[in-house]
Parts: C-alpha cells; sequence; structure tokens
C-alpha cells in the first residue's frame, strides 16, 4: 500500500472520531473535533501531494480520497445541521451539488473522459475546510456562522455551475 493510500486511510478512520467528539459532552470538545478535523484536512492535501510528486496515484486513492473528504465534510455540515448552525436547505445545496458533479463525472468516464478538478472546484473545498474550522472554533460566533454558512454556499453553487458550463458538452451527446 502506497503511503498516501495510507494517509487517505488515516482519514477514513479520523471521521468517526470527529464526529464521536462533536456529540460529546465535555469542556473543549468542539476543540477537540476540530483538532482532529484539522489532522484530517492536512492528510487530505499531503496525501494529494505525495501521490502525484511520487507518482502513487492509484485507482484505490481515486475512488477513497474523494469519497474520505465527502465523507468528513458531510459529517461536520450534518451536525451543524442538527446544531441549528446551518439550515436544512443549505446542507442538501451541498449535498446535490456533490451528487450532481460526480454524476457528470461518471458520464463523463462512459465517454472515455476525465474531469479533473476544477481551480474552483479546489476553492470551494479549500473555503469550506477553513469555513467549517472557524465555526467549530468560534462556535459562539452566530454571525461568522451564518458568513460561513453563506461561503460555503455561494462556493459550492458557483464551483458547481463551472462544472457543468465547462463540461456541457458530456451531457449535450444528443441523447437529451
Amino acid at each position: 500500500m502506497t503511503t498516501a493510500n495510507k494517509l487517505t486511510l488515516c482519514r477514513v478512520v479520523m471521521i468517526p472520531i470527529f464526529i464521536v467528539l462533536l456529540y460529546q459532552d465535555f469542556t473543549h470538545h468542539l476543540l477537540a473535533a476540530l483538532g482532529v478535523f484539522i489532522l484530517a484536512s492536512i492528510t487530505d492535501f499531503v496525501d494529494g501531494y505525495v501521490a502525484r510528486h511520487y507518482n502513487q496515484v492509484t485507482d484505490f486513492g481515486k475512488f477513497m480520497d474523494p469519497l474520505a473528504d465527502k465523507l468528513l465534510v458531510m459529517s461536520a455540515m450534518a451536525w451543524f445541521v442538527q446544531a441549528g448552525w446551518m439550515a436544512a436547505w443549505a446542507f442538501f445545496i451541498v449535498i446535490a451539488r456533490e451528487l450532481a458533479v460526480t454524476g457528470l463525472r461518471l458520464v463523463a468516464v462512459e465517454q472515455g473522459r476525465v474531469i479533473a478538478a476544477a481551480k474552483s472546484g479546489k476553492v470551494k473545498t479549500a473555503s469550506t475546510m477553513v469555513c467549517i474550522c472557524l465555526m467549530l472554533l468560534l462556535s459562539n460566533a452566530v454571525t461568522l456562522r451564518l458568513v460561513c454558512v453563506w461561503i460555503i454556499l455561494l462556493t459550492t453553487i458557483y464551483s458547481g455551475v463551472e462544472y457543468f458550463i465547462k463540461n456541457r458538452d458530456v451531457l449535450a451527446n444528443g441523447e437529451m
């Protein structure tokens, strides 16, 4: 198993730890959860770098890395919804974008194309992770939480629209 894949698996293992810490009721449980989230987020960037730089790109990594990222981020947002920090409709938009882009990529693969991560998708991922960190760190800052939710929403919508505009030919093979 490659180093990059080991890092991805570490991130997968950290997700339930993160979730358990979110639901605990001890002083600074959100800071503990934040620490795990930051560590998991760092492994996301490191495993990608290691995979590309040391030629460790594998089919397992191509599948598991984005899945681990989505599970980590979605687990935080699901907790935010339950805590009343994020509206369910906003969470739905994030989920819908992820499913739609994944579907677009699957259609592209059937056509022999690979849709690489766009710059806007990377901005979305980075801003979402930063916003989740800020929301956990400054949990009493209601206005900041609202601003973070809107940043997450706007970057999510923008990147989703961009993926579909730039790759509209994938869906326009005369079958629509």
